[in-house]
């Protein structure tokens, strides 16, 4: 049963344990501890059935221990309650580096073993436990996808309690548990994440618990909430909205009971809350329990070492004796302190858990390490999704009418979220409106348990029972996101082009997640994809200045491995919307959009718009005047602005030029570029060839900075001709026009490129490169004249040309 619903259950105020269940607890915690220590020391004599000698340790000393007897201490007591209660519960490692208190709960528990088989639960599956940790190739020592039971990075430093709030959304029968490390507290993303309790529904969500583990240190320093006087750390967390239980001290019966009791105690408010919001169906804005532990770090290791205190101080933050081969005083002090967990009082002589202490984890998918909502891949349901084409734009006539991209797709994800109100959310920093998915708000609001005032109703568009997740916060958000995603949900992340950077470490992290969990971990099944959309982007930010231009975000991107990523550049509506379909359904990749939010000329009806998405690049035929000969230069162009002063310098030099042959092509999906011998996407050299010519020249207008496109192009045959205009960090409160002027990447630059690079043409289209240039000074003049660009510009349209073939290539 959930908590929620046994409602008879009171637990003791004191005295919660009997004699003997705290001494079982206790033997299972040491037992914990010392799988944690032989991980980082022992190669051989898993059991200490002999003297340790310098040939039982590793030659590489690597792991952290500080933050592992506390967590392995919660867990213990966790699965306690899971047992009691019949919870359904995972567990979030927050500390950096604490993958041994997990891998050792799970392999106790007998999760480890069911994955991996050969980590048995005898003494030769502990030696091999021990000898892979921190190996080469193999354990990592935080909390890998490798790691059954777990959705969090142990890198991530910052997120644990984002990712357990979006676990916990949209799960009413969850309990999720996160440990958050004192030093992982004083990062930003953490500090923020503390406001996440305004945002869970007790009616539809489940629960978060959070176990604040002040140790004291970091790796060399005091932390700040375990260094204030504990009333002001309590204010601390009464103002952000918790009701905190405190469980402090080093002595390990009382603390036991301690931990015992507030556990009860946080349980039984977590049933009230629950209780109440669903029996009355008003949700409030609830005080939700937390725990503020406090024990030593490194609390049952080595007291001191040289003279040097170590437990309770940061020297126990990662190896707290060094030189155990080649130090005798050393090696004594580390077979005193593993022996001092009595691991023949708790492993039989195979080495398996005594029946007594096997009996206290939980079974089956209750077990953490087994549960179901970590492993998201075996929960997640496809997305009912509507048919993307009934929100088409009409296209009679390409580049003759104007829609705004997002507008059209809030449309689409307006229905979206109606027929997926159980497992699927928006996520963005206060900016749907701003990016123009607005229309999302008619199938559901925004996530608000805050108070409400009455002229809310005025278009904030708030509500308890919102779905929509506007926070001021894209560390949050992402982590919000990812943590749903990773339980087997859907979801879309929307933001300004230039603040999505602050996600860039998350981004990293979710995206080395998902290549290990694709790549290494096959019991791992697929997840939704992380699905990024890019607006408001650099090109339309003149009104906000330099300080919103940048279109760096695709760099990071392309760093990560070709198997996850994905980035598209879709040029119009209508090709948005097939890309955000097939977005929308597949699994295990990043996939990032940029899409701007004003109105744009809207090149291709739905079914071409399709068959270019589909094939990710390809030529315009209605664009140039190239048909069955070889082209005298090749314009080309990925994004929605930089497709448009493409197409319009193509217009330009037809006009002009009318015996120029020009070839037109546009790149949805810009690992198109790369050879398929770098990503899944990538072409061919024999199709690269065919579309950009072995020889001529390319002008390539590219909507972040140029380098990209000539790190993906390198290797090409005609990379030499690849001429790249892009982002140039040349920007200012400016026109749309004027700030392409200054970046180059407008019609007229583009113009003078192809005349300069077109041998012939550098003698006799001199008159229309002075004329360009004129057009260039005159465009820039007006603009600081009236503030607009002119007329012809804000109005520009694609002009039908004497026998030029339409977007369906007839006549």
């Amino acid at each position: 049963m959930t908590i929620a619903q046994d409602d008879q259950r009171q637990p003791a105020a004191a005295a919660v344990l009997d004699p003997e269940e705290l001494r079982r607890m206790d033997a299972y915690w040491r037992a914990c501890n010392y799988l944690c220590a032989g991980m980082i020391y022992l190669r051989d004599n898993p059991l200490l059935k002999e003297p340790l000698r310098p040939e039982h340790i590793k030659n590489r000393l690597l792991g952290h221990w500080g933050s592992d007897p506390g967590q392995t201490f919660t867990w213990v007591h966790l699965n306690r309650v899971i047992r009691k209660y019949d919870l359904d519960m995972i567990y979030i490692s927050g500390p950096g580096h604490g993958a041994p208190a997990v891998i050792s709960n799970c392999y106790l528990e007998g999760g480890y073993s069911e994955i991996y088989p050969e980590k048995s639960q005898d003494e030769t599956g502990m030696l091999g436990l021990f000898r892979a940790f921190s190996f080469p190739g193999q354990l990592g020592s935080h909390c890998t996808p490798e790691v059954p039971g777990s959705i969090h990075e142990g890198g991530e430093l910052g997120y644990s309690v984002s990712h357990a709030f979006g676990a916990a959304f949209d799960n009413p029968g969850l309990i999720v548990s996160v440990v958050v490390g004192d030093g992982e507290a004083e990062t930003g993303p953490l500090a923020t994440s503390w406001h996440s309790n305004k945002f869970l529904n007790p009616i539809r969500d489940g629960a978060v618990l959070p176990i604040l583990h002040l140790n004291g240190y970091k790796i060399a320093n005091p932390t700040l909430l375990a260094r204030i006087e504990p009333e002001e750390l309590e204010y601390l967390f009464k103002g952000y909205g918790w009701t905190p239980y405190v469980v402090e001290g080093d002595d390990p019966p009382l603390m036991h009971e301690q931990m015992a009791a507030a556990l009860e105690s946080c349980l039984r408010d977590i049933r009230a809350i629950q209780r109440e919001a669903r029996n009355t169906g008003e949700p409030g804005r609830p005080r939700w329990p937390m725990i503020i532990l406090r024990s030593p770090k490194g609390w049952t290791g080595p007291k001191q070492v040289d003279g040097h205190k170590v437990e309770d101080f940061w020297r126990s933050h990662q190896v707290p004796v060094s030189d155990a081969q080649t130090n005798p005083e050393h090696l004594r002090v580390v077979e005193q302190w593993l022996r001092s967990y009595r691991p023949e009082e708790l492993f039989d002589r195979r080495g398996t858990l005594l029946a007594e202490l096997r009996e206290l984890a939980p079974g089956g998918e209750r077990r953490m390490s087994a549960n179901p909502h970590a492993n998201g891949g075996r929960l997640r349901k496809p997305l009912d999704l509507p048919d993307f084409r009934r929100y088409a734009v009409p296209v009679d006539s390409p580049a003759t009418t104007k829609a705004s991209p997002t507008e059209t797709l809030g449309r689409y994800l307006c229905d979206v979220m109606r027929q997926n109100m159980q497992n699927f959310r928006l996520f963005s920093p206060d900016e749907n409106a701003s990016n123009r998915l607005q229309d999302v708000y008619r199938a559901s609001p925004k996530t608000w348990l805050a108070r409400i005032k009455p002229e809310d109703a005025d278009g904030t568009q708030i509500a308890p029972d919102g779905r929509v997740m506007e926070m001021l916060s894209e560390h949050t958000l992402e982590g919000w996101l990812e943590g749903y995603i990773l339980t087997g949900r859907h979801g879309l992340f929307n933001t300004y082009e230039a603040f999505v950077h602050i996600i860039d470490s998350m981004y990293n992290q979710h995206a080395k997640w998902l290549e290990k969990s694709k790549l290494e971990t096959r019991w791992r099944l697929p997840v939704s994809s992380l699905n990024i959309l890019i607006s408001s982007v650099v090109w339309r930010q003149d009104h906000n200045g330099f300080t919103h231009q940048d279109p760096g975000f695709l760099d990071l991107v392309s760093n990560k491995s070709a198997e996850i990523t994905r980035i598209y550049l879709p040029p119009d509506a209508n090709c948005l919307l097939s890309v955000a379909d097939h977005c929308l359904r597949s699994t295990d990749y990043v996939n990032v959009i940029v899409a701007d939010k004003q109105p744009h000329l809207a090149y291709l009806d739905m079914q071409d718009a399709i068959v270019h998405c589909a094939k990710g690049i390809g030529i315009w035929p209605w664009v140039g005047n190239d048909a069955g000969c070889e082209p005298d230069v090749v314009m080309a162009s990925a994004g929605d602005i930089l497709t448009q002063e493409a197409l319009a310098a193509v217009a330009i030099l037809r006009e002009h030029l009318p015996d120029l042959k020009i070839r037109y092509v546009n790149v949805v999906d810009l690992y198109r570029l790369q050879p398929d011998t770098e990503h899944p996407h990538g072409l061919s050299d024999a199709d690269f060839d065919s579309l950009f010519t072995k020889d001529k020249p390319v002008i390539f207008n590219f909507h972040g900075y140029p380098w990209l496109i000539h790190k993906f192009t390198y290797r090409r045959t005609n990379h030499s001709n690849i001429h790249v205009r892009g982002y140039k960090e040349k920007g200012n409160i400016d026109t749309p026009l004027e700030l392409a002027i200054q970046n180059q990447v407008d019609r007229y630059n583009l113009a003078i490129d192809v005349i300069n690079r077109v041998p012939r043409l550098q003698d006799s289209a001199a008159h229309l490169k002075e004329w360009l240039k004129r057009q260039i000074i005159e465009s820039v003049a007006y603009a600081y004249s009236e503030g607009m660009d002119r007329p012809e510009i804000r109005d520009w349209q694609w002009p039908q040309f004497p026998g030029s073939i339409d977007a369906q290539g007839q006549d």
